[in-house]
C-alpha cells in the first residue's frame, strides 16, 4: 500500500529510508507550466530530528510505517533503561535512556504514556499534554512582590524549573503542558 499526496494529514506514520518517520507539515505548490512541488517535513521517531523533503511530480508515493502506539505506564529506571508495563497485557519492556532523554523531565513513577513500537520493539515515548508534577522548591514571596509580573520560578520533583504564579507553594501539585513546558494550573 502507498500513500499520495491526497492521503497525508500531519501525524501520519511513514517509513523514510527504512526508518519510522511522523508527518509534522506538509504543503504543495503548483506554478504555471510546471509540475508541482511537495514539501513535507518528517519527525524521527527513533532520533527526534526533523527533517524536510521536497518531491517534484505529480506521482509522489510514501510507505506507511508499521508504528503501533500501546498504553504504558513508567515503572522504574535502573541504570541506563527506563522500565514500562503494558496497560492492558502487563507485559514489561524497558528502554534506553538516549531514547527517553527529552521526555525525563515529565515523568514520575506511575505516569501513564504511549509508547510506541516499530517492528514488534519499543522506540520512542509520546506524554500526555499535560502532566501533574510535584513543587519541590519555591522561593517565598513577600506582598508588595507583583512589580515584575507576579510568577516566580519553582522546581519541581523531576529537576524541572517552571515559572508559576506567586500562591503556589512548596509540596504542591501542579499541571504543566508538556509541549510547552509552561504552568498551566494547580491540581
Amino acid at each position: 500500500m502507498t500513500l499520495g499526496y491526497g492521503d497525508l494529514r500531519k501525524g501520519l506514520s511513514v517509513e523514510l529510508d527504512g526508518e519510522p518517520y511522523a508527518v509534522v507539515d506538509y504543503e504543495r505548490s503548483k506554478m504555471q507550466q510546471r509540475a508541482p512541488v511537495m514539501r513535507i517535513r518528517f519527525k524521527s521517531f527513533k532520533t527526534g530530528r526533523v527533517v524536510d523533503r521536497s518531491f517534484n511530480g505529480y506521482d509522489v508515493k510514501l510507505t506507511p510505517a508499521s508504528v503501533e502506539r500501546k498504553s504504558a505506564q513508567y515503572i522504574y529506571n535502573d541504570g541506563g533503561f527506563y522500565y514500562f508495563m503494558d496497560t492492558v497485557t502487563f507485559d514489561q519492556f524497558p528502554i534506553a535512556e538516549d531514547q527517553v532523554q527529552d521526555v525525563l523531565s515529565y515523568m514520575v513513577e506511575q505516569t501513564v504514556v504511549d509508547a510506541i513500537f516499530y517492528e514488534d520493539s519499543p522506540i520512542a515515548i509520546e506524554l500526555p499534554i499535560a502532566v501533574d508534577l510535584e513543587v519541590a522548591d519555591a522561593v517565598p514571596w513577600l506582598k508588595g512582590d507583583t512589580a515584575q509580573g507576579g510568577t516566580k520560578p519553582v522546581t519541581l520533583e523531576t529537576g524541572l524549573k517552571v515559572q508559576v504564579p506567586l500562591f503556589v507553594e512548596v509540596g504542591e501539585m501542579i499541571k504543566v503542558d508538556t509541549r510547552t513546558g509552561e504552568y498551566l494550573s494547580r491540581v
